[in-house]
């Protein structure tokens, strides 16, 4: 796994899903601004519930955090959720991340999740979609990936 990449003149990682773990991935973006500062905190504990459910298949950042932009504006994320999760199980906090809403106001967060095997066309195109950016253009984003 290499570096994450240069940003291009745009502000955006070229297309592509690149791997990072979370500690390169804060390396590179969990700094430069107390706003950045602040959401990778979030990402990091996010991360981390999300792994406590023991099923989680791939943690993918987009958004206006996987950017130059010093001030993003929340975090977006994307979990794929081995086929076995039932998030009705949950409680506290992770009940709280598995709930878009909750989780939007709870951790300043856009949290989307999938099971595997609910992921039309397969599980990578899917995450590929979320690359596309509001205005239709894309850009690349990030899988947390273990050390």
């Amino acid at each position: 796994m290499d570096a994450l990449p240069p940003f291009n003149d745009a502000g955006d990682f070229p297309l592509g899903i690149h791997e990072a773990t979370l500690t390169a991935a804060l390396e590179r973006l969990g700094h430069g601004s107390l706003q950045r500062e602040v959401v990778a905190r979030r990402l990091r504990r996010i991360l981390k519930l999300a792994r406590d459910t023991e099923h989680l298949a791939r943690f993918i950042v987009f958004g206006s955090f996987v950017t130059a932009n010093l001030a993003p504006n929340d975090l977006d994320v994307f979990l794929v959720m081995d086929d076995t999760f039932d998030a009705e199980q949950l409680g506290g906090e992770q009940a709280i991340l598995f709930s878009h809403a909750l989780a939007q106001a709870y951790f300043g967060a856009s949290v989307f999740w999938i099971r595997q095997l609910a992921a039309l066309g397969g599980e990578h195109a899917m995450i590929e979609q979320w690359q596309i950016k509001r205005d239709g253009g894309h850009r690349g984003i990030v899988e947390v990936v273990d050390q």
